[in-house]
């Protein structure tokens, strides 16, 4: 009789990058072709938008490709780098850097806390294998 402990956590740790890759890719195509009108939503100027989507693309296609193969090293990677985008991101509304909105301070909050738990089922996921 075999075991399938050993092999269910790869599933969830998978889900969890390809989730991540997923949303991230669409939150930074929104940010580089949308700059102008989520910038005026948002309060944050149009230039740092293009930047964050150009970097969230790449972004999201190195935690596709991280999801392919799931590397202990290459995951903490992207568990790393969510936990500091989740940081930046609280910086960024708790001082009002950029001068966001009502409506951009809570979508600031709001995605730092998806980003945020992106890492903690990575981080999960992780532990489980």
């Amino acid at each position: 009789m075999t075991s399938t402990t050993t092999t269910a956590p790869v599933p969830l740790l998978r889900l969890a990058l390809r989730l991540d890759a997923v949303v991230t890719g669409l939150n930074g195509a929104g940010y580089l072709l949308a700059a102008g009108p989520v910038g005026d939503l948002l309060g944050l100027p149009a230039g740092w938008l293009r930047g964050a989507g150009a970097f969230l693309l790449a972004y999201a296609v190195a935690v596709w490709v991280v999801a392919d193969r799931p590397a202990a090293p290459a995951v903490r990677a992207v568990i790393a780098g969510n936990a500091l985008w989740a940081a930046g991101s609280l910086a960024v509304a708790l001082t009002g850097a950029g001068t966001p909105t009502t409506t951009g301070t809570a979508w600031i909050v709001l995605q730092a806390a998806v980003v945020a738990a992106f890492a903690a089922a990575q981080a999960a996921g992780l532990r489980r294998r």
